[in-house]
């Protein structure tokens, strides 16, 4: 699919709609700004602005007319183009990444659980929320309207769940479980630790940086996911604990959502060139599955509950 970003319409709606999630996404999850504001403070950088943003995540369903198959229509619209996929075998989870249609824009990693893969209950269970949902929801939005595009992806699909079947999906799976509650919230969004200033940009100085400043990381797989290669690093905060009210008025504490750091380093044809002559193009692309495994279980009570 070819980018239609060409004109300054079709740039203003991404703009509009990366910023709606960001500002909603910022509000909900208090360490968005307590990182920014500590980098602030440390003299990493002067302003937010200054921050690129690696990738953004979101998780969904797969279940009928909902799903990557909707969801992926909302930015491939504005010139994202499908790039690679992954299976995460005991997650039971397929997802794509999502290479934007210019390298000032984030990537886009998003994830569908393979409902059919659970136990019949859980199946029972997430059919009983998303079986309201009998035609794609996506194919009824104005994709050019982008308060509409900010609202969609900010409301419920389905109705709010039972606290029972949330913990009854929480034993078998946290993803699922994270769905039926948040939806399609914005899970997380990635700061480029290697764009910051000398001190800070590799992946190492900036965990201990956050470290020294009081966040809890996520340790699954070490505190640093590295990929195979070496050129892929990430770490990430684990996810803030909100109060969450279910049907018939139960508030019962669950995983929101957290802030991801990555490393992308340079390619090794391209280590020679200097510091002002590399751009994205020279980097690491793409993601690596065993890494973002355990990035997923920074919203898992194993380290939510550390």
């Amino acid at each position: 699919m070819t980018s239609s970003l060409h004109n300054s319409t079709d740039t203003q709606t991404l703009d509009a709609v990366l910023g709606g999630l960001m500002r909603r996404y910022s509000e909900r999850v208090p360490d968005v700004q307590h990182v920014i504001n500590a980098m602030i403070d440390e003299g990493v950088i002067q302003t937010p602005d200054e921050i690129e943003n690696d990738h953004i995540a979101f998780r969904t369903m797969g279940v009928p007319h909902l799903g990557l198959a909707s969801f992926e229509k909302i930015f491939r619209h504005y010139g994202y183009e499908k790039r690679d996929e992954y299976n995460f075998i005991e997650k039971k989870l397929t997802a794509y990444w999502y290479a934007p249609p210019e390298p000032k824009y984030p990537r886009i990693f998003a994830s569908e659980l393979r409902v059919s893969e659970l136990s019949d209950e859980a199946q029972r269970i997430i059919h009983r929320y998303t079986d309201t949902v009998t035609s794609d929801p996506v194919d009824a939005l104005n994709l050019d309207d982008a308060d509409a595009v900010d609202q969609f992806l900010h409301q419920p699909l389905w109705t709010t769940p039972t606290l029972a079947d949330y913990q009854t999906l929480l034993k078998e799976s946290e993803y699922a479980a994270w769905v039926i509650y948040n939806r399609y919230y914005l899970n997380h969004f990635t700061i480029s630790v290697h764009n910051l200033k000398p001190g800070y940009n590799t992946i190492d100085e900036f965990v201990d940086f956050l470290t020294n400043r009081g966040f809890r990381l996520n340790s699954a797989g070490g505190t640093i996911k590295v990929s195979p290669d070496g050129d892929l690093r990430q770490a990430s905060t684990v996810a803030q604990m909100i109060d969450a009210e279910f049907a018939g008025g139960d508030v019962f504490r669950i995983a929101g959502s957290y802030v991801e750091f990555a490393e992308r380093r340079v390619l090794p044809p391209f280590r020679n060139l200097a510091p002002d002559q590399i751009t994205r193009q020279h980097r690491r692309e793409g993601f690596e599955t065993g890494n973002a495994d355990k990035i997923f279980e920074s919203t898992f009570t194993t380290q939510t509950g550390k």
